[in-house]
């Protein structure tokens, strides 16, 4: 075996032992874990990663300091199964009703934060968690993230933003720490979900110019000016993390702290959240661990959310379950290399299957996708019915059309000036094929279907075969033909809304 492969062999079972060690001298060795997850943010919209719109000092100190990915995943573009694949470990479509926007998350499920407490970890949360949903309606007894710590709010709360503030609460949960246990804290934002403080960016001093869009929006003044409110709400997530982390430095702590840094899935804009492009999926990450982890290295290893329960747990010296589907990043993050470390890490596989939704029936858009660093595969289970939801008139509730889109200006805009920017529009809101295929090298913005060309047929062919034989080995029912999700219930008002529709309907 070459000798950048043994060492890459060789570093979990290293920093596992380390982490192992526990208590010498009366101290415990392992490493605190300190995990942030913004809401709704897209990769590219941080300094590290070249966006000069949106200033995140302390994403960028991490990135700096430690590792920063370039393809980092998440496992599902919507909230309720992103976070429960990323406390699991587990692919969305193993989540069961978990996989379900106000879905629940089954008992029989083990989750990281209550795996390191039971090895003594001291484990809490602040902000937003699993969810949404109601987490005890599968019959768990305790939160899975661990003691919520949200009771602290601001004095004057930023228009658009939450009232919790992270910080002060983080700092409640380091008092209530017992001597000598390390902690497990989950950080997590609310920003920058929807809704907007609408203007907030132009007062920051931003120029509409400056906003880094997506090929799938268009440059127009409404759209930049609601991304540029977005961002302000990223850096106030930063903020709360800059915070954290000079907390840490002045209790002598930081330097323990492995701290991963990263967001539940892409930005809440039309063609990005709920959808399986790089708009929806790819998503910021960068790891920090001291002395364990060689910093100022940007590596290109595909990476999927689902692989940081088992760095956790690897990092803790405790067993990571046998049905965790993700991998453990400690070999990677242990290499002193930049760029392509692990050889086996050339693809992500992602997944949806429900988020609002708006369809009739009350039905999702089912899909799956394979992205590797050269093309875009997405496979669609559905495509008779509307990926964004259903269109007016036939919405199942007034007023919500298209209802897997965030509301907001730029959906507005689209929708209201669908003729005159009808590309765009239709990648958005119209009906999809069973199959696409978007070639990276001619076109990132992934917006060209290159699936019926002839020159494509055998590349389809084979990714497709790729990604149907993954989801096999993991037990997605889709491609058993069953389609469990559609018969969980929802913990949220959408029924009674749907109900209430059709009765009116009924009426009428």
């Amino acid at each position: 075996m070459p000798a950048c492969l043994l060492a890459l062999a060789l570093a979990p079972m290293a920093i596992g032992a380390m982490g192992a060690m526990g208590a010498v001298g009366g101290e415990d060795t392992r490493p605190n874990v300190l995990f942030a997850i913004s809401d709704d943010q897209s990769w590219m919209h941080t300094g590290a990663n070249g966006d000069g719109a949106t200033r995140t000092p302390a994403f960028d100190r991490i990135a700096s300091e430690g590792v920063r990915f370039t393809h980092a995943f998440t496992a599902a573009p919507s909230c309720t199964p992103s976070r429960g694949a990323i406390l699991t470990g587990q692919a969305m479509w193993r989540l069961r009703e978990g996989a379900v926007l106000h879905g629940s998350l089954p008992p029989d499920l083990p989750v990281y934060p209550r795996l390191l407490e039971a090895a003594g970890y001291f484990v809490g949360f602040t902000g937003k968690g699993w969810g949404p949903g109601d987490v005890m309606a599968a019959g768990r007894t305790e939160r899975p993230e661990g003691q919520s710590y949200s009771k602290r709010k601001h004095a004057r709360r930023t228009p658009g933003t939450s009232p919790v503030d992270y910080a002060a609460n983080f700092a409640d949960f380091l008092a209530d720490r017992p001597d000598g246990h390390p902690f497990c804290f989950w950080y997590g934002a609310y920003e920058p979900h929807r809704g907007y403080d609408a203007g907030a960016g132009l007062r920051a001093g931003k120029a509409r110019g400056d906003a880094r869009l997506p090929a799938s929006l268009p440059a127009v003044p409404v759209v930049q000016g609601d991304v540029l409110d977005y961002t302000v709400e990223i850096e106030h997530f930063d903020e709360h993390l800059g915070r954290m982390l000079a907390m840490l430095e002045a209790a002598g702590q930081l330097e323990r702290t492995l701290v991963i840094v990263t967001s539940d899935h892409g930005m809440p804009f039309p063609r990005a959240k709920a959808n399986l492009y790089d708009e929806g999926t790819r998503v910021p990450l960068a790891a920090r661990w001291p002395g364990r982890i060689p910093g100022g290295r940007v590596v290109t290893d595909f990476v999927s959310l689902t692989d940081l329960a088992p760095t956790f747990l690897e990092a803790a010296g405790v067993s990571v379950p046998p049905e965790m589907t993700g991998r453990s990043l400690l070999g990677v993050l242990a290499s002193e290399q930049s760029g392509r470390i692990d050889p086996k890490r050339d693809h992500a596989v992602i997944g949806i299957e429900q988020h609002v939704p708006g369809r009739a029936g009350f039905v999702g858009y089912p899909a799956r996708a394979l992205r590797t660093e050269r093309f875009l595969y997405v496979r669609n289970f559905e495509p008779e019915r509307w990926p964004a939801g259903d269109p007016p008139p036939f919405a199942i509730t007034p007023g919500r059309h298209y209802a897997d889109a965030d509301d907001g200006p730029s959906k507005a805009f689209l929708t209201a000036n669908a003729a005159e920017h009808a590309a765009l529009f239709e990648l958005a809101f119209g009906r999809r094929p069973e199959e696409e295929l978007f070639d990276l090298a001619r076109d990132p913005g992934q917006l060209v279907n290159v699936a019926g060309e002839e020159r494509y047929a055998e590349e389809l062919a084979r990714l497709a075969a790729r990604l149907l034989a993954h989801l096999a080995a993991t037990g997605d029912p889709r491609v058993r033909g069953e389609a469990p999700w559609e018969r969980y219930p929802v913990h949220a008002g959408y029924l009674a809304g749907h109900e209430a529709f059709h009765a009116s309907r009924e009426k009428r």
